[in-house]
Protein backbone atom coordinates (compact mmCIF):
# COMPACT_ATOMS: atom_id res chain seq x y z
CA UNK A 1 0.00 0.00 0.00
CA UNK A 2 1.36 3.43 -0.88
CA UNK A 3 2.48 5.69 2.15
CA UNK A 4 1.43 9.20 1.71
CA UNK A 5 3.05 11.48 4.09
CA UNK A 6 1.00 13.62 5.99
CA UNK A 7 2.42 17.41 6.62
CA UNK A 8 1.89 18.62 9.92
CA UNK A 9 -0.39 21.62 10.13
CA UNK A 10 2.24 25.16 10.12
CA UNK A 11 -0.93 27.45 11.99
CA UNK A 12 -3.65 26.67 14.40
CA UNK A 13 -6.88 27.14 13.89
CA UNK A 14 -7.53 30.84 14.43
CA UNK A 15 -3.99 32.18 16.06
CA UNK A 16 -3.46 35.62 16.91
CA UNK A 17 -0.85 36.60 14.40
CA UNK A 18 2.59 38.22 15.60
CA UNK A 19 2.39 41.77 16.72
CA UNK A 20 -1.27 41.91 16.68
CA UNK A 21 -2.04 41.87 12.92
CA UNK A 22 -4.18 39.31 12.35
CA UNK A 23 -6.43 38.09 15.57
CA UNK A 24 -9.85 36.45 15.94
CA UNK A 25 -12.84 39.21 17.10
CA UNK A 26 -15.31 37.88 20.01
CA UNK A 27 -18.02 36.42 18.97
CA UNK A 28 -20.84 38.12 17.66
CA UNK A 29 -24.87 38.52 16.40
CA UNK A 30 -24.81 38.40 12.21
CA UNK A 31 -28.13 38.89 10.35
CA UNK A 32 -28.54 38.51 6.65
CA UNK A 33 -31.08 41.38 5.33
CA UNK A 34 -32.33 41.65 1.77
CA UNK A 35 -34.91 44.32 1.13
CA UNK A 36 -35.96 45.93 -2.00
CA UNK A 37 -36.55 49.57 -2.83
CA UNK A 38 -35.48 51.16 0.93
CA UNK A 39 -32.86 53.67 2.35
CA UNK A 40 -33.35 54.75 5.92
CA UNK A 41 -32.78 53.27 9.02
CA UNK A 42 -33.97 50.20 10.76
CA UNK A 43 -33.69 48.37 13.66
CA UNK A 44 -31.09 50.83 15.15
CA UNK A 45 -28.95 50.00 11.95
CA UNK A 46 -28.29 52.84 9.26
CA UNK A 47 -28.98 50.91 5.96
CA UNK A 48 -28.74 54.31 3.37
CA UNK A 49 -25.98 54.63 1.31
CA UNK A 50 -24.31 53.72 -2.08
CA UNK A 51 -23.41 50.17 -2.70
CA UNK A 52 -20.51 48.79 -0.89
CA UNK A 53 -20.67 51.20 2.14
CA UNK A 54 -20.50 50.15 5.54
CA UNK A 55 -22.13 52.43 8.32
CA UNK A 56 -21.66 52.06 12.33
CA UNK A 57 -18.78 51.28 14.57
CA UNK A 58 -16.60 48.38 14.71
CA UNK A 59 -18.74 46.29 16.96
CA UNK A 60 -22.07 46.90 15.40
CA UNK A 61 -22.84 48.04 11.84
CA UNK A 62 -24.43 47.68 8.45
CA UNK A 63 -22.23 46.67 5.29
CA UNK A 64 -24.62 46.97 2.56
CA UNK A 65 -23.13 44.30 -0.48
CA UNK A 66 -25.75 44.51 -2.93
CA UNK A 67 -28.70 46.71 -3.96
CA UNK A 68 -30.84 44.19 -1.62
CA UNK A 69 -28.68 43.30 0.65
CA UNK A 70 -27.03 44.23 4.25
CA UNK A 71 -25.06 42.09 6.24
CA UNK A 72 -25.78 43.20 10.02
CA UNK A 73 -23.51 42.57 12.59
CA UNK A 74 -23.42 43.43 16.15
CA UNK A 75 -22.31 42.53 19.89
CA UNK A 76 -23.31 38.34 21.12
CA UNK A 77 -26.43 38.64 23.00
CA UNK A 78 -28.11 41.58 20.92
CA UNK A 79 -29.37 39.40 18.13
CA UNK A 80 -32.94 38.99 19.54
CA UNK A 81 -33.56 42.41 20.15
CA UNK A 82 -32.49 43.66 17.13
CA UNK A 83 -34.70 41.43 14.99
CA UNK A 84 -37.37 42.04 17.23
CA UNK A 85 -36.79 46.06 16.60
CA UNK A 86 -35.87 45.15 12.35
CA UNK A 87 -39.51 43.29 11.99
CA UNK A 88 -40.76 46.00 14.10
CA UNK A 89 -39.71 48.45 11.57
CA UNK A 90 -40.02 46.93 8.82
CA UNK A 91 -43.46 45.87 8.84
CA UNK A 92 -45.63 45.96 5.47
CA UNK A 93 -42.37 45.42 3.71
CA UNK A 94 -41.08 42.15 1.77
CA UNK A 95 -38.38 41.03 3.42
CA UNK A 96 -36.08 38.42 4.53
CA UNK A 97 -33.86 38.32 7.60
CA UNK A 98 -31.79 35.34 8.50
CA UNK A 99 -29.33 34.86 11.47
CA UNK A 100 -26.22 33.98 10.61
CA UNK A 101 -24.11 34.29 13.64
CA UNK A 102 -23.32 30.86 13.40
CA UNK A 103 -22.20 30.76 10.34
CA UNK A 104 -19.77 33.37 10.45
CA UNK A 105 -16.43 34.28 12.18
CA UNK A 106 -14.52 37.67 12.39
CA UNK A 107 -11.05 38.00 11.67
CA UNK A 108 -9.54 41.68 12.70
CA UNK A 109 -6.29 42.22 10.57
CA UNK A 110 -4.59 45.40 11.56
CA UNK A 111 -1.59 47.45 11.68
CA UNK A 112 0.24 49.34 9.25
CA UNK A 113 0.69 46.65 6.58
CA UNK A 114 -2.84 45.32 7.16
CA UNK A 115 -3.75 46.18 3.18
CA UNK A 116 -0.88 44.46 1.89
CA UNK A 117 -1.39 41.46 3.87
CA UNK A 118 -5.01 40.74 2.56
CA UNK A 119 -3.74 42.09 -0.79
CA UNK A 120 -1.64 38.73 -0.91
CA UNK A 121 -4.84 36.95 -1.46
CA UNK A 122 -7.37 39.73 -2.60
CA UNK A 123 -7.03 40.95 -6.25
CA UNK A 124 -8.85 44.59 -5.06
CA UNK A 125 -7.44 47.61 -4.49
CA UNK A 126 -7.63 48.07 -0.61
CA UNK A 127 -5.57 51.45 -0.69
CA UNK A 128 -6.87 54.41 1.86
CA UNK A 129 -8.23 56.52 -1.53
CA UNK A 130 -9.35 53.04 -3.35
CA UNK A 131 -11.23 51.82 0.37
CA UNK A 132 -11.64 54.50 2.24
CA UNK A 133 -13.09 54.24 5.56
CA UNK A 134 -16.61 53.16 5.56
CA UNK A 135 -16.04 50.49 2.99
CA UNK A 136 -17.09 46.86 2.53
CA UNK A 137 -17.13 44.22 0.10
CA UNK A 138 -17.61 40.98 -1.12
CA UNK A 139 -14.66 38.90 -2.58
CA UNK A 140 -12.40 36.11 -2.40
CA UNK A 141 -9.35 35.64 -0.56
CA UNK A 142 -7.28 32.73 -2.00
CA UNK A 143 -10.19 30.34 -2.49
CA UNK A 144 -12.41 31.63 0.01
CA UNK A 145 -15.49 34.08 0.34
CA UNK A 146 -15.00 36.75 2.55
CA UNK A 147 -16.52 39.95 3.44
CA UNK A 148 -14.11 43.05 4.05
CA UNK A 149 -15.23 45.87 5.83
CA UNK A 150 -13.45 48.96 6.82
CA UNK A 151 -14.67 51.00 9.14
CA UNK A 152 -11.41 51.96 11.33
CA UNK A 153 -7.61 52.11 10.61
CA UNK A 154 -7.74 48.26 10.23
CA UNK A 155 -10.02 45.75 8.32
CA UNK A 156 -12.38 43.23 9.77
CA UNK A 157 -12.51 40.07 7.68
CA UNK A 158 -16.06 38.07 7.82
CA UNK A 159 -16.36 34.70 6.35
CA UNK A 160 -17.91 31.22 7.05
CA UNK A 161 -16.74 29.36 10.09
CA UNK A 162 -15.83 26.50 7.80
CA UNK A 163 -13.38 28.50 5.90
CA UNK A 164 -12.16 30.02 8.67
CA UNK A 165 -8.91 27.67 9.56
CA UNK A 166 -7.79 28.56 5.77
CA UNK A 167 -8.35 32.39 5.87
CA UNK A 168 -7.01 32.65 9.37
CA UNK A 169 -3.63 30.66 8.42
CA UNK A 170 -3.55 32.16 5.01
CA UNK A 171 -3.80 35.92 6.77
CA UNK A 172 -1.17 34.64 9.67
CA UNK A 173 1.12 33.26 7.02
CA UNK A 174 1.59 36.52 5.25
CA UNK A 175 1.30 38.48 8.43
CA UNK A 176 4.67 37.31 9.56
CA UNK A 177 6.57 38.48 6.94
CA UNK A 178 6.13 41.81 8.23
CA UNK A 179 6.26 40.86 12.19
Amino acid sequence: MLDTPKAARRTPVLPVGKGGIVSPLPPADRFVLRLKGFSGTAGGFDLSGALNTAHGMAERFAARLGPDEWLLVLPEGEGAAAQAALEADLVGRFFSLVAVGHRNVGIAVTGPHAADVLNAGIALDLSDAAFPQGSATRTLLGKADVVVVRLGSGFRVECWRSFAPYVSGFLTEVAQEFA
